[in-house]
């Protein structure tokens, strides 16, 4: 059976959670509802991550990974992901494990009928100040884009991978993904799914990239929005 789902996991000095990752990719692999398989993409980590996704790989023929020259970031990462991906789907998971990965369960569900399938954080588990800033960043954001989602910052997501591959590169990418599909006339859905403290590693988020680097990410997708060229082949000869 060929694979059809390839889930992406972003890694940026995140030693302390490989180890854990690997053992509950392994758990979700055996009962996924989509035959899957795990692409690391390391963000030019500092730490030991590279040596320990090297290592997970070496043992595992579902576990592959790419690794940057330097750190780009989370969008850069994810598109990235996006790109070298060769299934039907994409999927994307967070390395701090906040999120389940036995919940890609929970979206495979909706993938017969919707492009993009998003998961909404639950009871989240963070500090007050990051669930508001989160809150007032998503307020914004749906302003602008009109997307419905509530949550579009939760690291839980499967796409459509021809869809995915559409997308445009620019840094605030993993905030604006519903709203990409919408653009190209796709179908998305949201969806609760379960959320935990982060027991390893260190947030690569604040105020400036939560809230107010966001906010100048909206102006950038409103130009996009007017300049964007959405096409459908009717007949080919």
């Amino acid at each position: 059976m060929e694979f059809e789902l390839t889930i992406i996991i972003p890694v940026y000095n995140e030693e302390g959670n490989l180890d854990r990752m690997h053992q509950e990719m392994n758990v979700f692999l055996k009962i996924a509802k989509k035959k899957s398989k795990i692409l690391f993409v390391n963000d030019g980590s500092k730490d030991n991550s590279q040596s320990l996704i090297e290592k997970i790989c070496a043992n595992n023929e579902e576990f592959t990974f790419i690794t940057f020259e330097k750190n780009c970031g989370l969008s850069a990462a994810v598109k990235a992901g996006f790109d070298y991906a060769d299934t039907l789907w994409v999927g994307y998971i967070d390395a701090d494990l906040q999120t389940a990965p036995e919940d890609f369960n929970i979206l495979i569900d909706y993938t017969d009928e919707f492009d993009l399938v998003t998961g909404v954080r639950s009871n989240r588990k963070d500090s007050f100040v990051k669930n508001m800033s989160s809150l007032i960043a998503n307020g914004i954001r749906r302003a602008f884009t009109n997307d419905g989602i509530d949550d579009t910052g939760c690291p839980l997501k499967i796409i459509r991978t021809d869809m995915a591959k559409k997308i445009p590169m620019f840094n605030g990418l993993h905030r604006f993904l519903p709203a990409m599909i919408l653009l190209q006339n796709g179908k998305i859905k949201q969806t609760p799914v379960r959320h935990f403290p982060r027991v390893a590693g260190v947030s690569k988020f604040n105020l400036w990239n939560r809230l107010l680097g966001p906010l100048q990410d909206c102006f950038a997708y409103l130009w996009m929005k007017k300049k964007y060229l959405n096409y459908r082949v009717a007949k080919q000869g």
